[in-house]
């Protein structure tokens, strides 16, 4: 029987998570208010999830936004450094 001060050892890595995704959105493009309401939305839409394997499956759709941002910022990056030093070759 669990008491209500044993905590699920899922709930770090959901904090953990939460924590990366909301750094990550502080160069979201469409700002990061956006970011931040939709994030928590999201999270507290699925708050209620109790089911172990349920919850590493929504960790594992959360490390994946986490790659996905961080690969839209790569992209956006190496553009400006591109557009900054090379010439355009449609010219």
């Amino acid at each position: 029987m669990e008491t209500p001060n044993m905590t699920n050892p899922l709930r770090y890595e959901v904090l953990n998570l939460y924590k990366n995704l909301l750094y990550l959105g502080k160069e979201y493009p469409k700002g990061a208010d956006y970011f931040r309401t939709r994030l928590k939305k999201a999270f507290l839409k699925n708050k209620g999830v109790t089911d172990p394997e349920e919850i590493k499956q929504l960790i594992a759709r959360g490390e994946f936004v986490m790659k996905e941002l961080e690969a839209l910022y790569f992209l956006r990056k190496y553009r400006a450094l591109k557009q900054r030093y090379y010439e355009d070759d449609n010219k």
